[in-house]
C-alpha cells in the first residue's frame, strides 16, 4: 500500500473523528489502530497472506453509552465496526417515533444503510460505552482494486447483516409475544457464543422497553414474559442479568401454558411448555 493511500486513510478517518471528538464526554484511550489482518479477523473473513501484509490502518474511535456514532440525514462517508460495547440502530419517523432495527455488537458492521442515498437513514446509538472501528468509504471502494476478493468477501459482511435482519423480521410476524421473547433470548445467546463469552449467563444492554420496540411488544408484555420464564426455570432474571436454562426449550416455545396451570409447574417441568 503506498504512503500516499494511507495518508488518506488516515486523513479521511481523523476527520471523521475530529466531529465526534466534539461531543461531550468523548475521550480517546486504549488501541487507536488496526491493520487490514485485524480488521478482517473481527469480521470472521479469511485474510490471505497479501492482505496480511497491507499496511493500511483504521482509526479507532470510543463512545459513552446515550452518544450517537450517527445520526438520520448526516452524508455519508463512513462505515463502522464494532470493536467492543454495543449499540442500537433505529429509525426515526416523522412524529418521533422511535423504531428499533437491530443491536450491533463486537464484529458487526453497520452505516451501509447510507450507501445508495449518500446520507444515513438511520442512527446508531450505543447502549454502553463502546469502542467502534472507522472505515472511510472510499478506502473502501479502493480495496477492490488492489484486494478483490476482499472486497467480495466485505460485500458478504454486508449481506449477513441485512440477512439476519430479515430473518428476525420474517420469524417474528408469525408468533406469539412469549415466543418472540424467547427467540430473542436465543438469539442473544447465539451472538455471545460466537463472541466467545458465555451464551447462558449474560447481562442484557438494552431496557426492556427498547427490547419490546424491537420485537414489537409493550413494555409490560416484555416484563410480564421475563417473570413467567423466571417461575417456571426456562431462566433465572436479577434486573439486567440473564441465565437461561434451557435454551432449546426458549427455541422451540410457542406460547406458554395458561397463567393457572403455570402457576402449579416447577422448573422441572418446563419441558412440557407447547412446543414446535
Amino acid at each position: 500500500m503506498s504512503t500516499i493511500q494511507l495518508s488518506d486513510t488516515r486523513s479521511a478517518a481523523l476527520h471523521s473523528a475530529s466531529a465526534t471528538a466534539t461531543v461531550p464526554g468523548w475521550q480517546r484511550q486504549g488501541k487507536l489502530w488496526s491493520n487490514l489482518k485485524e480488521v478482517c479477523d473481527l469480521l470472521r473473513i479469511p485474510a490471505s497472506a497479501r492482505v496480511a501484509g497491507d499496511e493500511l490502518q483504521f482509526q479507532h474511535m470510543q463512545f459513552k453509552a446515550g452518544q450517537r456514532i450517527h445520526t438520520i440525514g448526516q452524508p455519508f462517508d463512513m462505515l463502522y465496526i464494532v470493536y467492543s460495547g454495543f449499540l442500537k440502530s433505529v429509525m426515526i419517523d416523522e412524529a418521533g417515533n422511535e423504531q428499533v432495527l437491530g443491536f450491533p455488537m463486537k464484529g458487526d458492521m453497520f452505516g451501509i444503510d447510507g450507501i445508495h442515498s449518500r446520507v444515513y437513514s438511520t442512527e446508531t446509538v450505543a447502549l454502553s460505552n463502546c469502542e467502534v472501528i472507522l472505515v472511510p468509504f472510499k478506502i473502501f471502494s479502493s480495496l477492490g482494486r488492489t484486494h478483490s476478493e476482499l472486497e467480495a468477501a466485505i460485500y458478504g459482511v454486508m449481506s449477513r447483516e441485512l440477512v439476519r435482519e430479515q430473518s428476525m423480521v420474517g420469524t417474528l410476524g408469525s408468533l406469539s409475544a412469549e415466543a418472540r421473547v424467547a427467540r430473542f433470548l436465543v438469539f442473544l445467546s447465539e451472538r455471545f457464543t460466537d463472541m466467545g463469552y458465555s451464551g447462558k449467563q449474560f447481562n442484557l444492554r438494552m431496557t426492556r422497553q427498547e427490547i419490546g420496540n424491537y420485537l414489537g411488544l409493550t413494555l409490560e408484555t416484555v416484563s410480564r414474559t421475563f417473570s413467567a420464564f423466571n417461575s417456571i426455570g426456562l431462566i433465572s432474571v436479577d434486573q439486567r442479568a440473564i441465565v437461561l436454562h434451557d435454551v432449546q426449550a426458549l427455541r422451540t416455545l410457542r406460547r406458554l401454558p395458561p397463567s393457572h396451570s403455570r402457576s402449579k409447574q416447577k422448573p422441572a417441568a418446563a419441558p412440557q411448555l407447547t412446543a414446535a
